[in-house]
């Protein structure tokens, strides 16, 4: 489980194809603290790590999580973001975010506002019913809130602290990013999907 504030950003070294899996060296601050089986998200994906060494860990995407997420776009020299899981103790400064990417989004416009920027995405239309006003989303594993919500667009503001701490700092027009929706809201709609089957 993870709260959607990222830790830092990672750097793709390399990447190698395994079979229909790939396999992804990333170098961060945070590598020589990990561990062989520890869960990190990357860009809001939960991969585990399954190889260590100096400065770099590695993680493995299956072919269903290349389906699903931005991670075929990865090339070396992209930047991700990371976050270590919850811990038992720890504060939830975001929302409930598993890492269990359910689509990508892309963004379709940039504003500058004064102090801020405004990042507005379209998405799915048949997940409206999991974005609402004010409600919470996870981009690129990081935790937001959305407005100006319509049927298939969403928008955020990013202060100036996570444009410079995020890969938001990268990101542009035309984009893609990882989208997780919020997990209470997906229960409460699959439950009124049950009610409205009987």
């Amino acid at each position: 489980m993870f709260t959607g504030i990222i830790e830092t950003q990672g750097l793709v070294k390399e990447i190698t194809p395994s079979g229909s899996n790939l396999e992804y060296w990333i170098e961060s601050p945070i590598a020589d603290e990990l561990k062989i089986d520890q869960s990190v998200s990357h860009n809001g994906v939960c991969l585990t790590v399954d190889a260590l060494k100096p400065g770099q860990h590695r993680v493995t995407a299956i072919d269903e999580t290349l389906q699903k997420t931005t991670l075929s776009t990865w090339k070396p020299g992209t930047i991700v973001n990371l976050e270590r899981c919850l811990p038992a103790n720890g504060r939830l400064d975001g929302h409930f975010v598993q890492g269990h990417v359910d689509g990508t989004g892309t963004c379709i416009q940039v504003v500058e506002k004064d102090g801020s920027k405004e990042f507005t995405f379209r998405f799915p239309r048949e997940k409206a019913d999991l974005v609402i006003e004010k409600g919470s989303i996870a981009l690129n594993g990081i935790s937001l809130t959305c407005y100006n919500v319509t049927a298939d667009t969403f928008t955020v503001a990013i202060i100036p602290y996570t444009f410079e701490h995020t890969n938001f700092r990268e990101l542009k027009q035309d984009d893609q990013v990882n989208l997780e929706f919020d997990l209470i809201g997906k229960y409460i709609l699959r439950n009124q999907q049950i009610l409205n089957q009987k």
